[in-house]
């Protein structure tokens, strides 16, 4: 696909929202929240000493020094995101917290229990989901309804 049909889609989506009952506009804050929250909310156990021992279990190096980095990244990444300012941003360092997390903390091609390859097979796959979320944010920006929005009618 050209860079301009990209570019099309990408004005006919934003028409759509444009064009459609005033209530929608309210969706993509509601994503963004509902998406990149969940960082900000869980962030807070990386920086406590059981998070990075649990780290340590699961064979991430320097996980004394890396793990507070990654609730750092999250934090600003989550709260980037969630508040629409400079959202693409925020939405690469959530990639640069998910990827490493997703490759060392849900490893599930290394454990031999079933049950738990079968759940840490979950969250891998959940991660990236959350990735691909993250890559829509890169490509669209924040929306509606966020503080890079604003900045753009000034």
């Amino acid at each position: 696909m050209s860079t301009s049909m990209a570019a099309q889609e990408a004005r006919s989506a934003a028409g759509a929202i444009a064009g459609s009952p005033t209530w929608t506009r309210y969706l993509v804050p509601l994503g963004r929240a509902a998406f990149a929250g969940v960082f900000v909310i869980f962030a807070p156990g990386d920086f406590t000493r059981e998070g990075a021992t649990f780290a340590a279990q699961q064979g991430v190096p320097l996980s004394g020094v890396l793990v507070p980095l990654a609730g750092l990244i999250s934090v600003a990444g989550g709260l980037s995101v969630v508040l629409g300012y400079r959202a693409r941003a925020g939405a690469c360092l959530l990639m640069l917290f998910l990827v490493p997390v997703t490759y060392w903390m849900h490893n599930f091609w290394a454990i031999r229990d079933p049950m738990m390859a079968q759940m840490q097979f979950g969250f891998f796959m959940a991660n990236v989901s959350r990735i691909g979320g993250a890559l829509l944010i890169v490509y669209f920006g924040a929306g509606p309804l966020s503080l890079d929005a604003r900045a753009h009618r000034k």
